[in-house]
């Protein structure tokens, strides 16, 4: 019996936070900021399902009270603190909390810039604003591609495909003919809805609430995935056990 299989795409599509940087204790900075202006909070509730999507989405479901016009405010905001409690704990300890995810920095990012590299055939499509995840990148020594789609460039986030379809969009694909990476509930359902093939990975979530997304593989981390650039784009090697939809 086959221990992993392959298959063919052209683009990657990879969403940025608990997929390509980890984020966690910075995140939690700024939802603990947050609970003291907005004392009402249920953090255990908001961080079991708040990840993956848009800061201003959050803050419409969170806080119902807070004028429209002040969510944008208060979302900058929120980006913010993440990276001053990085900041803070950075200098505190000497080691920055926003950091590549288990896997990234070793197996992904060297294949993504080698120096032969004519078009760039993968897309960061996050639910972070650009701002936040500009600097979230540079803290993980992730370099910005050309194609990267934040929430502000998109009219309808994640669990909507829109941020994948214009993340295709911007490589020139067909949404059909990439790949996306995901930790996200919500981010799942995007890819699936915009028509990729999605590769989950468990680094926020359990499996059960991976599973119940839709995705078509699942994966420990990143150090699961074998990526190699061939003429039409992309081959994707993972263990046979990842696959969780058959009819891919």
């Amino acid at each position: 019996m086959a221990t992993s299989i392959s298959f063919d795409r052209q683009g990657l599509l990879f969403d940025m936070d608990g997929t390509l940087v980890d984020s966690t204790e910075g995140v939690l900075g700024a939802w603990a900021s947050f609970l003291k202006t907005y004392s009402y909070l249920d953090l255990d509730d908001i961080l079991r399902s708040s990840h993956g999507v848009r800061t201003e989405d959050n803050l419409r479901k969170y806080l119902p009270d807070l004028p429209e016009d002040q969510i944008p405010l208060e979302a900058a905001r929120f980006e913010l603190e993440i990276v001053l409690t990085a900041e803070r704990t950075a200098a505190a300890t000497g080691q920055s909390p926003i950091s590549p995810c288990e896997g990234v920095a070793s197996n992904i990012i060297p294949l993504l810039y080698p120096q032969e590299l004519v078009k760039e055939t993968w897309a960061v499509c996050t639910s972070a604003a650009r701002t936040y995840a500009s600097k979230a990148l540079a803290l993980a020594k992730i370099p910005v591609p050309t194609a990267f789609v934040t929430a502000d460039d998109i009219k309808n986030g994640k669990p909507a495909p829109d941020p994948y379809l214009l993340g295709a969009q911007l490589l020139g694909l067909e949404a059909s003919k990439c790949v996306v990476f995901e930790d996200a509930p919500a981010g799942i359902i995007s890819g699936r809805a915009g028509g990729c093939t999605v590769i989950a990975v468990l680094t926020t979530h359990d499996r059960e609430a991976v599973l119940a997304a839709g995705p078509t593989y699942i994966l420990e981390t990143l150090l699961e995935v074998k990526l190699e650039r061939i003429e039409e784009g992309w081959r994707i090697t993972l263990p046979s056990s990842s696959m969780v939809d058959p009819r891919e």
